[in-house]
């Protein structure tokens, strides 16, 4: 079932047949998932050693549910840590919700302006540009070219993963109200991606 999400986070429609008919129905969604990092739950708590093998070999043992063509279509991976009691009483962020609202209005503007200002109808976003169009926009400066290429050996992106590192990395320059996208975006986007890279390769 959750690979059947594919299809509609690719292209945002869900087609459906049956028999001699077809239908397709627009589908464009953000899609939020959680999950434990093992069995347990626990594997990545201080001290606690596996039963069934190295902390990492069984976290990466039941991650792998999660389908590769799936893991890469999702742009974003991030560890989220056990809440602890000192946690609890830490003063709160500089940076509350309402400011943070505020910068990531500011960034969909800029990405509406600068789509509208190439023609792109019905574009208002950087989820949703043409990849021919994503590369002229997020042409990143050498240092971030030369950053993009070794990574992209490492970590064996595919050419999907490529250019949704890409639109990562425009979105985070256009938050930091950046005209280019930089090296530190890149490497920012490209930290996203890594908890996936470091699961399948454990596995």
């Amino acid at each position: 079932m959750l690979d059947a999400l594919r299809q509609p986070l690719e292209i945002g429609e869900v087609a459906i047949a049956r028999a001699n008919h077809r239908v397709t129905y627009p589908a464009r969604f953000m899609l939020v998932a959680a999950m434990n990092p093992c069995r347990c739950g626990r594997a990545s708590d201080p001290g606690f050693a596996c039963r069934r093998g190295p902390n990492v070999r069984c976290a990466a043992e039941y991650q792998t549910r999660i389908s590769g063509p799936l893991l890469d279509r999702i742009d974003l991976h991030i560890e989220v840590p056990a809440v602890t009691a000192a946690d609890l009483i830490l003063p709160p962020p500089a940076e509350g919700s309402r400011e943070v609202g505020a910068r990531v209005a500011q960034a969909r503007a800029r990405q509406a302006e600068r789509y509208a200002a190439l023609g792109l109808t019905g574009v208002t976003t950087n989820a949703a540009v043409p990849a021919t169009v994503l590369e002229e926009v997020s042409r990143p400066d050498q240092a971030g070219l030369t950053l993009l290429r070794d990574a992209a050996d490492a970590m064996r992106l595919s050419a999907r993963g490529y250019h949704r590192v890409l639109r990562v990395a425009r979105t985070l320059a256009d938050l930091d109200g950046a005209e280019k996208v930089g090296r530190v975006h890149l490497a920012e986007a490209l930290s996203y991606r890594a908890l996936a890279d470091e699961i399948r390769r454990a596995a």
